[in-house]
């Protein structure tokens, strides 16, 4: 089978892209709209733990117009009408996105997301959360959503070695994010995971096979991944300062994505291939690129290459 009889693998973009499946599944082009619904997590109040991941300023990835003391409605309305502008966008994802989405009141869940969900023209919602903070209530409440309408629950898993997520203060194990797919499988649900390469000591090789990891957890659908970058307001900068973080370069990353993805099965969908943040908080590493020229980044060296997603795995298989 070559790279381009895959149903799934689009034939200029040589991997299975999250937009292109959604045009897939729905016949139209979808955006997701990311709204901040004031959420904290467990590892920032005290519960778990405090400061949070090491990497984590949510400034650094959420819109400028996304905050928690501007209505929902607002945020989704003024999100829509720039992808509208922007990719002529016919439908929305209210995306779940700042800090743990799940992390409330199961009447206070429902009430943020059936809001979203009346909007017009919004046809599903994305929530972003943590392993350990999806409670059996909040899972009931999205696989009923997911009865009339898109649910995506993004996990953060950040990094499959359980000495890095201690490092890196994420307070829990890959054993809570793998036991936290297992129960939201068969939901009706799209599952998304989150991964970060870069983190100090991490070994390429040791990276890219997380790809088998999601491999062997079926209901995995989609998945986010990014470069380690430090923005101000967090630890990892600081330690950046101090000579204790020394980030990855451009070619390493772009390298170990392509490694990633000809490992990672074509039935799984990319959701993000990089990070970004704002200029003025943004402090290494600096590699002068805009969000699409990342994303072709890693595209033109699977092209250079001449290969494309899974296809180490369906080499394995034949």
């Amino acid at each position: 089978m070559s790279a381009f009889s895959s149903e799934h693998i689009h034939p200029d973009l040589r991997i299975n892209s999250y937009g292109h499946y959604l045009r897939r599944r729905f016949g139209c082009r979808v955006s997701k709209v990311n709204v901040d619904a004031g959420f904290t997590c467990p590892n920032r109040d005290g519960s778990k733990g405090t400061g949070g991941c090491i990497y984590c300023n949510n400034v650094s990835f959420s819109p400028r117009d996304t905050l928690a003391e501007i209505p929902l409605e607002e945020q989704v309305t003024t999100g829509m009408a720039y992808h509208h502008r922007r990719l002529e966008s016919d439908k929305f994802i209210v995306y779940f996105q700042k800090y743990t989405n799940t992390y409330a009141s199961v009447g206070h869940l429902a009430e943020l997301y059936q809001r979203a969900l009346a909007l017009p023209d919004v046809i599903g919602i994305s929530v972003g959360t943590r392993p350990d903070c999806l409670t059996d209530e909040a899972l009931e409440l999205l696989t009923t959503l997911a009865r009339d309408h898109y649910v995506c629950l993004e996990l953060g898993l950040q990094s499959a070695d359980d000495a890095i997520l201690e490092q890196i203060n994420r307070g829990h194990s890959l054993d809570d994010f793998i036991t936290a797919v297992k129960r939201a499988s068969g939901r009706g649900l799209d599952i998304c995971a989150h991964l970060i390469y870069g983190f100090p000591g991490e070994q390429p090789e040791e990276f890219v096979k997380s790809a088998d990891l999601l491999d062997s957890l079926s209901s995995i659908t989609s998945v986010k991944l990014h470069q380690l970058h430090a923005v101000e307001g967090t630890e990892l900068a600081a330690m950046y300062r101090r000579g204790a973080f020394d980030p990855i370069s451009l070619e390493q990353y772009v390298n170990t994505a392509a490694d990633f993805l000809e490992r990672l099965p074509s039935r799984i969908s990319i959701q993000r291939l990089y990070g970004s943040s704002p200029l003025e908080i943004r402090v290494a590493p600096q590699w002068g690129l805009k969000n699409n020229q990342m994303w072709y980044a890693v595209l033109n060296e699977l092209k250079r290459r001449g290969s494309w997603q899974g296809c180490k795995k369906l080499a394995a298989v034949s």
